[in-house]
């Protein structure tokens, strides 16, 4: 299953940004894409998209190509997302939260996992920029699903126990508001799942700029210190990382591919990085001082 990646539209306007993780705005050469670039911080050695995409043309991005895509997929993603909140101990941490059961999913496509879920005696809630997924989760899937982004949706404060985003917080231009709304509509002690590309993978570490993460829907390439000291200034506490994938589908045989997937997620080097956090009841706090991220 390849990535995903729409071109943008011509015309599309660009915004010079500061680092999302430390808000330094000096940087160095990083990944050269073609027609984007990956810069490296100077500060803490973040790679994200400078120039960025305006959110305008980003928000268009997301019409009946995507949905046709989440669509074709629905199936593979619902897999791969049960296997990932198996790894994280979700349905652990389901038991513990008894009757507040409270499930937000960011980025929920046409919903599949929240129907999986209200069927477990959750209340779910989704968000979906893309409207005609959104459409189709909300009429065939019978399950709420605010259209837009999470600002927009204007949840209550507290309003959820669980909140649920994968591969969605590399599409986002601004990661620290997100990850402070997220705080907002969460309740003390309540949980985020957070699953996105492991920019200190190996295979991200092979390939740079020709990883298959490296599009340019992709705004921001966490490694899991960058993503969990960003998770740690804006209120929560990680508590649970995984990583898996080692090497791509269709790059080796299986007898290959398979052993290396298992080494993979045991040493910590996957394609991919879910961190589980736990929401502390300490307001956000200033960036602390800490080592640049080193990983390519």
């Amino acid at each position: 299953m390849k990535t995903f990646s729409m071109s943008p539209a011509a015309g599309e306007r660009y915004v010079p940004v500061s680092c999302p993780v430390c808000g330094e705005s000096r940087t160095r050469e990083g990944w050269n894409c073609g027609s984007y670039r990956f810069a490296r911080c100077i500060g803490c050695g973040h790679l994200y998209q400078n120039p960025q995409p305006h959110f305008d043309g980003l928000r268009a991005r997301y019409g009946d190509d995507y949905f046709s895509y989440e669509l074709e997929n629905d199936a593979n993603f619902f897999d791969l997302m049960l296997k990932g909140l198996q790894d994280a101990g979700f349905f652990e941490l389901e038991r513990k939260l008894g009757d507040r059961r409270r499930f937000l999913d960011i980025g929920c496509a046409t919903g599949m996992l929240l129907a999986y879920l209200k069927n477990r005696d959750w209340r779910v809630q989704g968000v979906e920029i893309c409207e005609p997924a959104a459409r189709y989760g909300v009429e065939k899937r019978k399950v709420p699903i605010a259209v837009g982004t999470l600002d927009e949706a204007a949840f209550q404060d507290a309003a959820f126990s669980f909140v649920h985003f994968s591969h969605v917080i590399e599409h986002v231009p601004d990661p620290r508001a997100f990850l402070l709304e997220v705080n907002r509509v969460l309740e003390p002690g309540g949980y985020v799942i957070t699953v996105t590309p492991n920019r200190a993978g190996l295979q991200a570490r092979v390939f740079r700029e020709r990883w298959r993460s490296s599009i340019a829907d992709h705004l921001n390439l966490f490694s899991r210190r960058s993503l969990v000291r960003l998770l740690s200034e804006c209120g929560f506490s990680p508590i649970g990382w995984k990583t898996w994938g080692g090497i791509a589908k269709g790059m080796a045989p299986n007898f290959v591919k398979a052993p290396l997937d298992r080494l993979a997620k045991l040493a910590g080097f996957g394609d991919v990085v879910l961190v589980v956090s736990q929401k502390i009841s300490r307001k956000p706090q200033d960036p602390p001082v800490g080592p640049p991220d080193g990983a390519p």
